[in-house]
């Protein structure tokens, strides 16, 4: 059970001493793709205004295949754009914004000097240049004591291109005072303090779930000092105030608190009030995830599927989130609206046409694995693959399809695994957004999977800021946080057409099997 610590406690004095409908809470949501603000009313949990930058995607640079970067200044530009807009549109005072909550791009590493000046880009999430450094800790260390401290092998993870950054950029290394998450950074810029969650150094292999403390025998191994580590805060608390310079620079009140920071996936399973064994989140954007709560360490001794911390996690308190991520997810259907599309159609439209195709999609099967190494293939790059086209009976509308087929294909398979290690899928929650727009993409992750679909009111720029109300002690428990969270649809598989999607699925795997 939730527990509110002192300091939360006594900060629900400012309850008694403001009027709540004046208290709001700003979240931030700094993903790949966009940075999104969003503004909720403390009382009623309504969001009052919202807004995301760049509104085209956010540039990733690649210089060599399997490389992707971002630069932490760009996530900063368009969060103050994103901010400023809020703040502008809601007309609220900003001195009745009491705490902000930061959700950002999971495993990827900022690294600092000593005067707090980025060093060099952000090697993002779908990297893969760290793998073999992974790999290589992974067999070095034993795969029984990885697993059982780690939960996973180092494998591709924010320690394993820390690792990559000494090895290959040395005099980067040498003048790097503290390496971040990129949420880590956000808090950084907001506030001047260096601070980071238990959950964050779980996801970047930096947490050790035996002694409960940072990994002594991956900081030794990779020849990390400890004083690269911030310091540790928990996920809902004062973790910073917003400084004067800052403050005018995003349109808020100087002294505005930080109580809350969570990676995407964990974020957004806050965000659907997925916090106790046995519940699920799902997300489809650029990169899609399936999420399980679980309260026994458990783990996948190929680490196919991860396991980390979740927001609600404490010593004394197993709440473990078991991840299943495919890079190629949205990605995939953007680059068929741009390359078989030409860009001429909404994402509606691609839903609509390739609705007029059968399940199956004729025999046509994708493979999305096109944006990196793919965890669930043990960090194997096999690149997207197209199988089954004729030139003589299929369209772009086959292609439509089969890519959102091959998307949760994709994630089915990443469910079976799961399923190994207790986690089952029969309710999923997810937001309605992204790839849960589309009537294909939503059946047939139902179908294929059996499990009911429930589809919220919420995203994660929502959730951040819904985090930083219970971390500032505003609300009392997560079931009070949740209350608002409305239910927009609900979709039962059609048992009907089990065969089909069957049928559909076993062919996708078939051509897996010859890539992996």
């Amino acid at each position: 059970m939730f527990r509110l610590s002192e300091k939360q406690s006594k900060n629900l004095k400012i309850r008694e001493s403001k009027n709540q409908k004046d208290m709001y809470f700003l979240g931030y949501d700094v993903g790949s793709s966009s940075v999104k603000a969003s503004l909720i009313n403390g009382e009623t949990g309504e969001c009052v205004a919202t807004d995301f930058y760049p509104k085209q995607e956010m540039k990733i640079s690649a210089h060599k295949a399997g490389w992707a970067e971002q630069h932490p200044e760009l996530w900063w530009e368009n969060l103050a754009l994103a901010s400023k807009s809020v703040m502008t549109s809601s007309g609220i005072d900003p001195k009745n914004v009491e705490a902000i909550g930061i959700s950002y791009q999971m495993h990827g590493l900022v690294v600092v000097d000593k005067d707090n000046n980025v060093l060099r880009p952000s090697i993002i999430w779908c990297d893969s240049r760290a793998a073999k450094y992974g790999d290589k800790a992974f067999n070095e260390l034993g795969s029984k004591r990885c697993l059982e401290s780690l939960l996973n092998s180092p494998g591709n993870f924010t320690a394993s291109k820390l690792m990559w950054v000494k090895e290959n950029e040395p005099e980067i290394y040498a003048k790097i005072d503290r390496v971040m998450l990129p949420g880590d950074y956000i808090a950084l810029k907001l506030t001047g303090q260096s601070n980071t969650t238990i959950s964050g150094l779980s996801e970047g292999m930096f947490w050790d779930f035996q002694t409960k403390s940072v990994s002594k025998m991956l900081m030794n191994h990779y020849g990390f000092a400890n004083s690269v580590i911030p310091e540790i805060v928990p996920t809902f608390s004062e973790q910073g105030r917003v400084t004067a310079k800052i403050a005018l620079e995003l349109g808020i009140a100087e002294g505005t608190k930080v109580t809350y920071r969570g990676g995407d996936q964990p974020n957004n399973a806050l965000s659907l009030n997925v916090l106790n064994p046995g519940e699920i989140a799902t997300t489809a954007g650029t990169s899609g995830v399936v999420y399980g709560v679980s309260e026994e360490i458990k783990y996948d001794k190929h680490s196919r599927v991860n396991t980390f911390a979740h927001v609600n996690h404490t010593p004394d308190l197993n709440r473990l989130g078991v991840l299943l991520c495919i890079n190629g997810t949205g990605i995939l259907n953007s680059w068929m609206n741009k390359n078989v599309g030409n860009s001429a159609y909404t994402y509606a439209k691609m839903n609509e046409i390739g609705s007029k195709v059968g399940i199956g999609s004729e025999g046509v099967s994708v493979l999305p694995f096109g944006n990196g190494a793919e965890r669930v293939l043990q960090n194997k790059e096999i690149g997207s693959q197209i199988s089954g086209v004729s030139f003589n009976t299929h369209s772009q509308a086959h292609l439509f399809r089969a890519a959102q087929e091959g998307i949760v294909f994709s994630f089915n398979y990443g469910m079976e695994i799961m399923k190994e290690i207790g986690i089952n899928a029969s309710v999923i929650r997810a937001g309605k957004a992204n790839m849960f727009l589309s009537p294909i993409f939503r059946e047939t992750l139902a179908g294929v999977s059996g499990a009911t679909i429930e589809l919220y009111n919420t995203d994660g720029s929502i959730g951040a800021a819904r985090g930083a109300a219970v971390g500032s002690g505003y609300y009392n428990s997560f079931t009070e946080a949740f209350g608002s969270l409305a239910k927009l649809e609900t979709i039962e598989p059609d048992l009907s057409k089990k065969a089909e999607y069957e049928a559909a699925y076993g062919n996708w795997k078939d051509l897996l099997t010859k890539f992996i």
